[in-house]
Parts: C-alpha cells; sequence; structure tokens
C-alpha cells in the first residue's frame, strides 16, 4: 500500500514515524496515568512543522498536503491518541477554519502564529447540544461595532491549552439555521474562563474542558467568515474533523495490532510461541485487512479534498468504518494478549479505551449514517 505513496509522502511518514517513536510514545503511558497535557510534545510538533503539513508555504505551512496530514496523524495517534486527538483539532479544524474563511488581517493575526506557537479550539457542543448543533444557546448581542457574547461551552478539546477559541454563538435567532456567527476571542478576554475539566475514560491527556463565557465583548473585526454563516462553516469543518478523526482511529486500530505482534511472538503458551497458533494468525490477518480497508477510506477523502471535490460522505463513512474497528480491533487485541493485555503494563488496554471516544465525538456513528444515508438519496 505504502509503496503507490509519491516520495514525497513515504518521507513525510518516515519522518512522523521517528518522531511518534521518538518523542511521543515514551509519555503516552505516563500522560494517560496522570491525565495531563502533553506541553513537552506540543512545541516540538509546531517546531518540525507537523501542524502546517497540509497548508501551503505561502501561508506559513509545509507546502505539503491532506495526504500529508493523514499520513502523519496516523504515525503519531499509532502510539498516543491524546496527541493524535490534539494534532488533528489544531490542523484540521481551527487552523482550516482560519485557512479557508479568515480574512487576510486575521490570517496574519491568528493563522501565522497557529503554525508556529498557538493552539487553536473550536467550540460548538454544548451542555445541551450534541448531535443537534442547531440548538445552541450561546448568544451575541450587538453592541456598537462590537459583540456581547453570553454561555457555556462543554467537551471542548484543547480548552484551557489554546490561545484563541473559535466560538459558534446565535446572533439572529429568528434566522434559525441562519443566525448563528463564528467569533475568534483570546483566551485573557475579560468575562472568558475555563470551566470543568472533565475526568474522561481515554484519550485522558486531552485537554476536554467546559467554557464560560459573561459578557465577554468581542470586536466586529473578529467575526470569522460573515455573519450569520457560523453553522454552514461549522458544519462544513466537520468534514475535515471527521476525516481527522477516522484516522485517529485507524492510527490507534494499527498501533494496537503492532503491539499484539509483538507480544504474541515473545509470549509462549504449551512449549509454542502463541504467534505460532493459527487462532493467532488468522484473527490477526483478519484485523489487518479491515485496518488496511480503512486506510484506503482515509486515503480517498484527503484525495478528494486535494482535487478541491466534495468528500462529506467519504468522510462520514471512513469515521463510521474506521471507529467500528479501532473499537473491534483494540478489544480482540486485548483478548490475544490475555491476562497482560488487561493490565496498563502494556498498552492496549490504554488503546481500547482511547478507542471509544472515536465513535462519539465529531459526531457520533448515527450521525454519520444519517449523513451517508442522506447522501446515498436515502430519505
Amino acid at each position: 500500500m505504502y509503496a503507490l505513496l509519491k516520495p514525497e509522502h513515504r518521507l513525510v511518514r518516515q519522518l512522523a514515524r521517528e518522531f511518534a517513536e521518538k518523542e511521543v510514545k515514551p509519555l503516552a503511558a505516563t500522560l494517560d496515568e496522570e491525565e495531563r497535557f502533553p506541553v513537552e510534545t506540543i512545541p516540538k510538533l509546531f517546531k518540525y512543522g507537523f501542524f502546517g503539513a497540509a497548508y501551503p508555504e505561502s501561508e506559513g505551512g509545509e507546502g505539503g498536503d491532506s495526504l500529508a496530514y493523514v499520513i502523519a496523524l496516523e504515525e503519531i495517534s499509532k502510539v498516543c491518541a491524546t496527541t493524535g486527538v490534539i494534532y488533528s483539532v489544531q490542523a484540521g479544524l481551527g487552523m482550516g477554519l482560519f485557512a479557508k474563511y479568515g480574512t487576510p488581517e486575521q490570517k496574519e493575526k491568528y493563522q501565522k502564529g497557529a503554525f508556529t506557537d498557538k493552539l487553536v479550539c473550536f467550540a460548538l457542543t454544548e451542555p445541551g447540544v450534541g448531535t443537534d448543533a442547531s440548538n445552541v444557546q450561546t448568544v451575541a448581542v450587538k453592541d456598537g461595532d462590537d459583540y456581547i457574547l453570553n454561555g457555556t461551552k462543554m467537551f471542548i478539546t484543547t480548552a484551557g491549552q489554546a490561545e484563541w477559541y473559535i466560538i459558534i454563538a446565535v446572533t439572529d435567532r429568528a434566522k434559525k439555521n441562519n443566525g448563528m456567527t463564528a467569533f475568534i476571542v483570546h483566551k485573557d478576554a475579560p468575562g472568558f474562563s475555563v470551566g470543568k475539566h472533565e475526568k474522561k475514560m481515554g484519550i485522558r491527556g486531552s485537554a476536554t474542558c467546559e467554557l464560560i463565557l459573561k459578557n465577554v465583548r468581542v470586536s466586529k473585526d473578529d467575526i470569522l467568515g460573515k455573519e450569520g454563516q457560523g453553522l454552514k462553516m461549522a458544519l462544513a469543518s466537520l468534514d475535515s474533523g471527521r476525516m481527522g478523526i477516522a484516522t485517529q482511529a485507524l492510527g490507534i486500530a494499527q498501533g494496537a495490532i503492532d503491539e499484539t505482534i509483538r507480544y504474541v511472538k515473545e509470549r509462549k503458551q504449551f512449549g509454542k510461541r502463541i504467534s505460532q497458533f493459527q487462532n493467532t494468525q488468522f484473527k490477526l490477518a483478519e484485523l489487518q485487512t479491515k485496518v488496511d480497508a480503512g486506510r484506503m477510506l482515509v486515503w480517498r477523502c484527503a484525495m478528494l479534498k486535494d482535487a478541491g471535490l466534495p468528500y462529506g460522505k467519504e468522510a462520514a463513512m471512513a469515521k463510521l468504518y474506521n471507529s467500528d474497528v479501532a473499537n473491534l480491533v483494540t478489544r480482540e487485541c486485548v483478548q490475544l494478549s490475555g491476562g497482560y493485555g488487561y493490565t496498563r503494563e502494556y498498552p492496549m488496554e490504554r488503546m481500547m479505551r482511547d478507542a471509544k471516544i472515536t465513535e462519539i465525538y465529531e459526531g457520533t456513528s448515527e450521525a454519520q449514517k444519517m449523513v451517508i444515508s442522506r447522501a446515498i438519496g436515502v430519505k
């Protein structure tokens, strides 16, 4: 499969794999155990240009493409899903919105920093707003040349660590879905604060927090895109986000297989290596086949995006399939590893916990089925 890649993409894979093994993997278990943000790793992701992998050099990126991005994201997610989701949110959602909708002034002020040392996060979800994104309750009331924002967001990835927050708020409720707007809010804006830090089952090192906005004043110059287009922008950005989470799930699954192969080739039972039993061989063959199929779904998304073609259905398919595969693969890998697989001495149990969220965020599996069924004309 990798032989089909261009030399530049094979180089990206090699560099990302080396970075993941050297810089990311040694910290993965500690980040999970301590539920700690990877403060050591993120500056290095900036330094080596990973966040700019899919963006042109003219904007401050590395001149690569979406395929380069998903290749790098898979390698990182193989060893640490926490770092993978931080990478995905920054490079896919946050920077993608600036790149597509930002004014030249906003790109200079915000996007430039997002390539070098500033984290960005995207805030749509609220306590009562999950799959139904049209039910946003955070409001923005016009006050002269400014807007006053009030509301609460929750389950926001990288919250508390980001410099800039893209907040979706209602500016005209009468216009319903056309009455929401995206605002750029700085972490130190008066009235803006980070609330509860969620204690999670998996990806425990990623900061997932509540955001509280109390009379936060935002200039009209910090509207991202046009007023009233916030929900449209948010939903469009989810295509990129779903491609990213599909890739994270792919990485988790491949990482679990890789670790399990190492284990079964060392562990002996009944005088034989576990890898010599046909059941083990056939099970891993089945799992690897599913993972390879999932990789093709992800690469198809990336290639469509790079060609400037719609890829919403394909992104939903990739996320639906790969999140299911990640959960299946990690459970089976724990089973193949026996009692040791259930302990924290080996990474398979962490990968199993990390895999579950891929069926939930960036749209649940049920939401992906809705997107796919509409796209194929089933209404």
